[in-house]
């Protein structure tokens, strides 16, 4: 009875007239970037960071989640179309999608990889719902040891799960644990790294660092490559899958959405990897692995399921543990803590309807991109003729005066340049921004917890590893590393980040 009421509430705070404005909102512009090749959500949120300074919370979380699962819509779209992914994680979509398009069946594709994504949102949705109250109980009972070991190993997966080179991705994630170390200590009142700068005293904003590392830097990166654009496969007849397309895709839907549910929760997982691996056990499941590319219905189901199921499931352990899952997720804290509102199992006890009612307008939203996402696509095709040159000095523009509007500093607009430059230089040298924002953003509560753990033990590091859940979770940060170290875990790792760039 209590789980109903509280579900009433989360519809009530979510269906309020503010809410229901800003995830329409949040949809719709996750579908807009998604569509839009260059412009991904990670620097979509990133750039609409500030704005949420002047938003009610609830209503700033609810528009930058939408846009996060909304860009899993929007990125199908005109992947199966006109075989241009507006997004990474609708990539493998575009193998079979756009194949489909080909052979004159683009409405059936576009309707399962819609209701596939509407399916395996809901389950997503649901799985956070039942998760989200267990998992805080849990959680309630850990102690500053069992944080400190949940940091480590968040961090540690988050660079195996990261593309690229294992070391580069240690390299950024120990950068971002010097980035947020920068200013006073709170407990000794000494400065650090600030190279006698009182900009620096109070640290670097966390909206200076993300505009710059996604919003700037993208920027750059896209105005160095050629523009792409594709032409329409041929006309959209049928807008509705037959029945043989509902019996071969229903099963890759639900493998697809076990998959990405179970993904997303994982550190450094999320949309993009999810459908990789969807797509990966779809292959090995047929019986006719072979033609994967030539139009097969599973090849868009489970894929699209899988990101949709991975983009909502990353919110359980940001809500549940206060541990972002991946580079969006820290952006989701960031703005949870630009309000105040401190992550972790006390949001669920303590603000019920902060919890409640995202939940809730995740369905809402889901529903709502449902039914414009299908009436919509003759637009949606339409916006890719928009130059990128045209979009980018808004974009930029938009970029500085949000930063500066944070805290009224050209110091921050100043950093902004700085870390985009630091940004455009990482993906020149292949290094994964990701794991340098979960590295800053998770850095000072390694920091408080570590010490919090020596005090209270006088400074035995033994206390560490003397509960069973910090032992645990230590062991199996031990495990990883061991793994970073083995060849063939390197060989097979390397192979399988090579599929994904093909």
């Amino acid at each position: 009875m209590e789980f109903l009421d509280l579900l009433y509430l989360g519809f009530s705070e979510a269906l309020s007239p503010t809410n229901l404005a800003f995830c329409l909102i949040g949809a719709l512009l996750g579908t807009l970037i998604g569509v839009l090749p260059g412009i991904g959500p990670t620097a979509t949120v990133a750039i609409l960071l500030p704005i949420t300074y002047f938003l009610p919370p609830l209503a700033a979380l609810i528009m930058l989640a939408g846009i996060f699962y909304g860009a899993q819509y929007g990125g199908s779209t005109t992947a199966i179309l006109v075989n241009l992914p507006g997004e990474a994680s609708a990539v493998v979509t575009a193998l079979d999608g756009h194949a489909m398009a080909k052979q004159g069946r683009a409405g059936a594709a576009l309707a399962t990889a819609a209701l596939a994504s509407f399916f395996a949102g809901t389950v997503a949705t649901v799985a956070l719902a039942f998760a989200g109250p267990v998992l805080s109980k849990f959680a309630l009972s850990f102690g500053p040891a069992e944080y400190v070991a949940l940091t480590v190993f968040g961090l540690l997966a988050a660079t195996i799960l990261a593309s690229g080179s294992v070391i580069k991705a240690i390299g950024m994630v120990c950068l971002g644990l010097l980035l947020g170390m920068v200013g006073m200590d709170v407990s000794s009142g000494t400065t650090r790294l600030t190279f006698g700068s009182t900009d620096l005293y109070d640290g670097i904003d966390f909206v200076v660092i993300a505009v710059g590392l996604f919003g700037i830097a993208e920027i750059a990166v896209n105005l160095e490559q050629r523009e792409a654009r594709g032409s329409l496969a041929g006309k959209i007849t049928r807008l509705w899958p037959t029945r043989e397309d509902f019996r071969k895709a229903w099963p890759a839907t639900l493998r697809g959405t076990a998959l990405g549910t179970f993904l997303g929760v994982l550190p450094g997982g999320g949309a993009t990897l999810s459908a990789f691996s969807a797509y990966s056990l779809e292959k090995k499941v047929s019986k006719t692995p072979e033609k994967f590319g030539t139009g097969l219905v599973e090849g868009v189901a489970a894929p699209e399921a899988a990101n949709n199921a991975g983009a909502q499931s990353s919110f359980i352990p940001l809500l549940t543990l206060g541990i972002p899952s991946n580079s969006i997720m820290a952006m989701m804290l960031g703005a949870m803590m630009i309000h105040g509102i401190t992550p972790g199992p006390s949001v669920i006890t303590h603000q019920p309807a902060l919890f409640w009612g995202l939940i809730a307008s995740m369905w809402i939203g889901n529903v709502m991109l449902l039914v414009i996402n299908l009436p919509l696509i003759g637009l949606w095709v339409r916006l890719l003729k928009v130059p990128y040159r045209l979009l980018f000095p808004a974009i930029l523009l938009f970029c500085c005066v949000g930063v500066y509007s944070v805290n009224n500093r050209g110091f921050d607009v100043a950093l902004v340049i700085i870390f985009g430059l630091l940004g455009y230089l990482f993906r020149k040298a292949r290094c994964e921004p990701g794991p340098l924002l979960l590295g800053f953003v998770l850095g000072p509560l390694l920091e408080t917890n570590l010490r919090r753990a020596l005090l209270i033990s006088q400074g035995d590091p033994a206390v560490l590893v003397d509960r069973p859940i910090s032992a645990v979770l230590f062991a199996a940060s031990a495990i990883l590393l061991v793994m970073m170290v083995l060849p063939a875990f390197r060989k097979k790792r390397e192979e399988a980040f090579q599929e994904e760039e093909a």
